[in-house]
């Protein structure tokens, strides 16, 4: 038994040695790149590849990777095939690859042409390779592909859909590898179609600085389709997409492309090779042949262009509206609408509203007093432009006297003339009836100017009420003409009605001390010429009155000043005649100004808005 026991324990230790043994074995896969690692659009396939490989295979992978030069420099590959065989065969003498990723196209026909000295018995994945660019070589049964397969007038006719208005496209790419040149001329065959429809501009042998001077000087109504450059005219090796980021900086024309490498970096987008599901692909199809399937069995539909994608800041650039997407189109980097940037400001400010919905009668009563006040203010104003008519007609005291001294004079001569009439022994009875008809017309002259002053003093408060302006203009020439004969009054009304929304008492007021101001300037001016002008007209929307005179006129520095309070130029003067003027203007919500008249002398403007008068 104790024999039994034994070999049950060897087995046992020997098959725990194997399990260990196979657990510490990891499967050994060699990556092949075409260019580089570092290439467009491997750049964005590779890294998730790795991941996605790793995360699925049934073992541990220890992954093998050589880059073929050859191509990078422009070169034949036939060149460097040999020594490139001899090195990755000298890098696992001993430890055959249980898989072989070959990435691209270069690499792909390297491998071919020379599958029979390069691990033979290993199967070959074929990965992110147009199946043109290897059609024309035969594959083993231990070869398979995990392909893609593109036409570029897709992404013309798209950018076409997108931009109707482009009349002139950049396609950037070269033909100084011999992949390079394949594609060259598939696209210019593929593209000569649209070429009736836009001038198409091919960067095929142009250096990078060239190409970004190109870009830099492109006319309106450009874009730029940039499928890849991976050497430019130069021979110079274009890693990753500097050269496209270099596009991006000069910002002249939109650019489109057909892989996502840079896609939210300032490409339009579109539809375009998405480089995770590539890579998600092909780790599927890696796995597989390392779990032992045969890879002649293994069949995969090439993988196209995915779903379009658009950056929204791009479309807001370019002027692209979202009704010309495709449909099933997915817009990224969208800008968050208000309420989603800022709702928790806005129900915040909802919250406030609502709390100070508790204090509208707060500010009800708040406001009954602002109205209050500013009745007292009318009030206020009223009083004060009652004292500025009260020292208006101060100012016009002289003429009052001399008016009212004239028909008190003839009154008291004709009186004394009757009454040597009637001492005489036979009276004439027909004089003393003329020499009554004298005083009673002298007294209803100075009736009428005691009434006009007294109607101009009255104490009223500020009403507004529909009238015409030309009518006020007529009374206070009415009442001008009534208390003063030494100065010439003119007038201008015009025919037609002024109606407007105000105060009588107070226009009048306003009108009567501009004319007072300029019986005062002018003064010193000979009688004949001692004239004030008084024009009414409609400008626009507005009623207009003036009032001009032929005096010194106002300097231009104190065109302005005039209108402040405590400004005059009267020796005797207040200086708040033209302030109150504007304050009753702009209580009317007028406009008042004065300039210098070219014929000598100034003339103040008045503007009220028109208004309807009621029938």
């Amino acid at each position: 038994m104790k024999w039994i026991r034994r070999v049950c324990f060897g087995g046992m230790c020997l098959l725990m040695l194997a399990k260990s043994a196979d657990a510490a074995d990891p499967d050994r896969v060699l990556l092949l790149h075409s260019f580089g690692p570092d290439f467009s659009p491997w750049n964005t396939i590779t890294p998730p590849f790795r991941e996605a490989l790793r995360k699925l295979a049934p073992n541990p992978i220890d992954l093998y990777e050589a880059s073929l030069q050859a191509e990078r420099f422009g070169k034949s590959p036939a060149r460097e095939e040999g020594p490139f065989i001899d090195y990755l065969n000298a890098l696992m003498p001993d430890r055959k690859p249980r898989l072989i990723v070959a990435m691209g196209a270069p690499v792909t026909r390297f491998v071919l042409r020379n599958r029979a000295r390069l691990f033979p018995s290993s199967p070959l994945l074929i990965a992110t390779s147009d199946v043109r660019t290897y059609e024309d070589l035969a594959l083993t049964a231990n070869d398979t592909a995990c392909p893609t397969i593109y036409d570029p007038t897709v992404h013309i006719d798209h950018l076409l859909r997108l931009l109707p208005d482009t009349d002139h496209i950049v396609v950037a790419m070269t033909g100084a590898s011999a992949t390079e040149q394949f594609w060259n001329d598939l696209f210019q065959r593929a593209l000569q179609r649209s070429s009736r429809r836009v001038t198409l501009e091919w960067f095929t042998h142009l250096a990078a600085d060239d190409m970004v001077k190109r870009v830099a000087a492109l006319p309106a109504h450009s874009a730029i389709f940039y499928p890849t450059i991976r050497v430019d005219g130069r021979g110079v090796p274009q890693e990753g997409d500097a050269l496209l980021l270099r596009f991006i900086e000069e910002d002249r024309a939109p650019i489109f492309t057909h892989t996502d490498s840079l896609f939210g970096h300032g490409i339009v987008g579109g539809p375009m090779f998405s480089s995770h599901e590539m890579a998600d692909a092909c780790a599927k199809v890696a796995v597989r042949l390392l779990n032992g399937e045969t890879p002649g069995d293994i069949k995969i539909v090439p993988v196209g262009l995915a779903a379009p994608r658009y950056d929204w800041r791009q479309l807001q650039k370019w002027g692209i509206k979202d009704s010309l997407l495709p449909p099933g189109s997915e817009i990224f980097f969208r800008e968050p609408t208000v309420w989603e940037r800022y709702s928790w400001q806005i129900a915040l400010t909802l919250a406030v509203i609502l709390a100070q919905t508790g204090l509208i009668s707060a500010m009800l009563s708040e406001r009954r007093r602002r109205q209050l006040a500013e009745v007292q203010s009318r009030q206020r104003m009223a009083e004060l432009a009652r004292v500025m008519r009260f020292s208006t007609a101060g100012e016009l005291t002289a003429l009052i006297a001399h008016e009212i001294n004239q028909p008190l004079g003839a009154i008291l001569t004709n009186a004394e003339t009757a009454q040597a009439i009637l001492k005489s022994p036979s009276p004439d009875i027909a004089e003393l009836n003329e020499i009554v008809v004298d005083i009673l017309r002298d007294d209803r002259r100075a009736n009428e100017v005691i009434r006009r002053m007294r109607s101009l003093l009255t104490k009223a408060p500020f009403e507004l009420k529909s009238l015409d302006l030309n009518e006020v203009a007529r009374e206070t020439i009415e009442f001008l003409s009534a208390i003063g004969r030494q100065v010439g009054l003119v007038s201008v009304i015009t025919p037609d009605a002024l109606p407007i929304i105000g105060d009588r008492i107070q226009l009048q007021q306003v009108i009567l001390n501009l004319v007072a101001n300029g019986i005062d300037a002018m003064k010193d001016t000979s009688t004949e010429n001692r004239i004030v002008s008084m024009r009414t007209s409609r400008v626009e929307k507005f009623a207009e009155l003036s009032v001009s005179d032929l005096g010194s006129g106002i300097p231009e520095d104190k065109l302005k000043e005039v209108f402040e309070p405590f400004f005059t130029s009267k020796a005797e003067g207040m200086g708040m005649g033209l302030s109150i003027a504007r304050t009753i203007i702009e209580a009317h919500n007028g406009q008042i100004w004065a300039e210098n008249q070219a014929r000598g002398g100034a003339v103040f403007h008045i503007r009220l808005p028109l208004a309807t008068l009621p029938d």
